[in-house]
């Protein structure tokens, strides 16, 4: 199981580059049911810039907050790549934002097929105008487990995705 200090150095991290640019970020969140945002607002100072948190865990909720297209979740389901990807674009368009960091899995114990198995976690960070970048994980143990990694991974995923502009 990760540490907890593995998620505060993260959050640290994450942080302390976005106050240093002067960007925001929101967080479009499924599986991992507003642990994002509540893990980068555990930080002093991060009203910043986090601009808040959209938990949007039922398809209707991704559709008329995030705008996701009935047509792809119907098509691809809301565990995929084109729902979160959808889901960074509808969250910096709702929020204003810089950037946004999407999560949609399957954190079991139920729910998971033999294409889609349990601890399988989609990923999502950027914004429209400066690209998305999506990826597919699978984590092992039970719901808690697979929701903390998949906590941690988001926030690293976004530091690194930064590092790269």
């Amino acid at each position: 199981m990760l540490r907890e200090t593995t998620l505060q150095q993260t959050v640290q991290q994450l942080g302390d580059l976005l106050s240093l640019r002067g960007e925001t970020v929101v967080t479009a969140e499924s599986c991992t049911g507003g642990w994002l945002v509540k893990a980068l607002t555990d930080r002093a100072g991060s009203s910043a810039y986090v601009l808040g948190g959209l938990v949007t865990y039922s398809n209707s909720m991704k559709c008329d907050l995030l705008q996701v297209p009935s047509a792809v979740l119907a098509e691809h389901g809301a565990v995929s790549e084109p729902v979160v990807r959808q889901m960074v674009a509808g969250a910096v368009r709702a929020s204003g934002a810089h950037y946004a960091i999407a999560t949609s899995g399957i954190a079991g114990p139920g729910g998971g097929s033999e294409d889609k198995p349990v601890g399988t976690v989609w990923f999502a960070w950027g914004a429209p105008g400066t690209g998305i970048v999506a990826q597919r994980c699978h984590f092992e143990g039970d719901r808690d487990a697979v929701r903390r990694q998949s906590v941690v991974y988001a926030l690293q995923g976004l530091f690194d995705y930064l590092q790269k502009l």
